[in-house]
């Protein structure tokens, strides 16, 4: 038996598969310009409050992947590298609680299929939201640990 190839517009199928790929409006607290160069690097660092060690990490691995070509196999993967926004920094803190995250965040989570009952239950976890952590809570056995996530 033939398998059918379905070609043009299917709505239903091209909605299903799309169903996650949506953009959240936030008003980030930062936002660093576009671009990834030595300065960018040092300020996502910095605004992490990152120890020495990470941000010499950070930009060790910078000078690595500039130092590599951008691969020409597959297909034409052209990304343009200086027109992303690398670091977006949501709210000023983490939340500990659910209810301290901002309502544009929890309805991310909404649209996501993530219900507050499974939201509740996952205590002990960190939602990452752009480019910081949310919302966290770890179990006070491993805070006390020294784990940080």
């Amino acid at each position: 038996m033939a398998t059918e190839i379905q070609t043009g517009d299917d709505n239903q199928s091209i909605g299903e598969i799309n169903k996650y790929d949506f953009q959240t409006d936030t008003e980030a607290v930062f936002k660093a310009r576009k671009g990834i160069d030595r300065e960018i690097v040092e300020q996502i660092s910095e605004m992490k409050g990152e120890p020495d060690w990470m941000r010499e990490f950070r930009l060790k691995s910078l000078e690595i992947f500039e130092s590599k070509p951008t691969p020409d196999w597959g297909g034409n993967c052209h990304i343009d590298f200086q027109d992303i926004y690398y670091y977006l920094k949501p709210t000023e803190g983490q939340g500990r609680t659910w209810d301290e995250v901002p309502d544009e965040i929890k309805e991310t989570f909404d649209r996501l299929g993530i219900p507050e009952a499974e939201r509740k239950f996952l205590a002990g976890v960190k939602a990452q939201f752009e480019s910081e952590v949310v919302y966290g809570s770890l179990q006070e056995d491993l805070e006390k640990k020294g784990v940080i996530f």
